[in-house]
């Protein structure tokens, strides 16, 4: 956001020495907000550029590739969206949006709206509001394309089940369904993947969305599959601050972009060489528990 511009900085008089103190006063007022670093405040959507908050490392929802480019079903969308509220893919600001720090960033104002596999549920949309769903996402699990062990869920008991460190899907997968599997905690996705390749691990659980971009990267190709379970289901929502009127025109965007068939080159383009059997688009404002 551009500070605001004080006019001249040399006066003569005393009331034009008060008037230009008052202004430079308003303008670091004003870039603090921008900044987040007084609390919650509107963004200035006048400019020309746009923040947008996505996933740095979901390869098929948001990933920042080595050459500081970035791809991903969940750019796509927001790229869409940026250019249906009037900005060209050269606007958009793209910041890390990781997991922890979603709602805090589009309460400070430090994005404008956030696609990061951005699951809507009751406790975040206290903070938050949501634009869509526009993915319906579930929990699976991917294991090696040859497993032919584990048909079902409960197949997962005695089985290495592997996910990220502070994830809740492995431990909601022993709670819930296969209580005696043997869960593994790695450090990221890539290391559950790698373990899976070898053998060291038998599954890897998170939302299938996910999963599928891992698999359909080229070093992975045809060596893993998901199990289709559909153990949960993941309201993928674009987050925007609390009353802003981004939900509004965000919405209109989403439904636009079904219509015209951009959601569904958007899935087979970042999700198909996975074989990932997406839901149809969801509709805007309905949540599917």
């Amino acid at each position: 956001m551009n500070a605001t511009r004080t006019g001249r900085t040399t006066v003569s008089t005393g009331r034009a020495t008060v008037a230009v103190a008052a202004a430079v006063v308003l303008s670091f007022t004003s870039a603090g907000f921008a900044n987040g670093a007084t609390g919650a405040v509107p963004r200035d959507h006048g400019g020309e550029e746009i923040t947008v908050g996505i996933k740095y490392d979901q390869p098929g929802i948001g990933l920042k590739t080595p050459d500081g480019t970035y791809t991903g079903f969940d750019v796509d969308v927001a790229t869409y969206i940026a250019k249906q509220l009037g900005h060209d893919p050269s606007d958009i600001v793209w910041k890390e949006a990781k997991s922890a720090d979603r709602e805090t960033m589009l309460q400070r104002g430090d994005v404008d709206f956030i696609a990061a596999s951005y699951s809507i549920n009751d406790e975040r949309a206290k903070k938050v509001d949501f634009a869509g769903p526009y993915l319906l996402a579930h929990q699976d699990v991917l294991i090696r394309a040859d497993d032919d062990s584990i048909k079902q869920p409960s197949d997962l008991n005695n089985k290495k089940l592997c996910s990220v460190t502070g994830s809740t899907s492995a431990q909601n997968v022993k709670d819930k369904i296969a209580p005696d599997a043997q869960l593994q905690e790695y450090g990221g996705y890539s290391e559950c993947l790698t373990g899976l390749e070898n053998g060291v691990i038998d599954a890897v659980t998170t939302d299938d969305s996910i999963l599928a971009g891992y698999a359909a990267q080229s070093q992975f190709k045809d060596k893993f599959k998901l199990g289709g379970f559909k153990m949960s289901n993941e309201n993928y929502g674009i987050g925007v601050q609390k009353g802003s009127e981004l939900k509004d025109k965000i919405n209109t965007a989403l439904e636009k972009m079904v219509a015209d068939g951009s959601w569904d080159a958007a899935v087979k383009k970042n999700f198909g060489p996975a074989n990932y059997q997406n839901e149809p688009a969801p509709e805007i404002g309905v949540i599917v528990k």
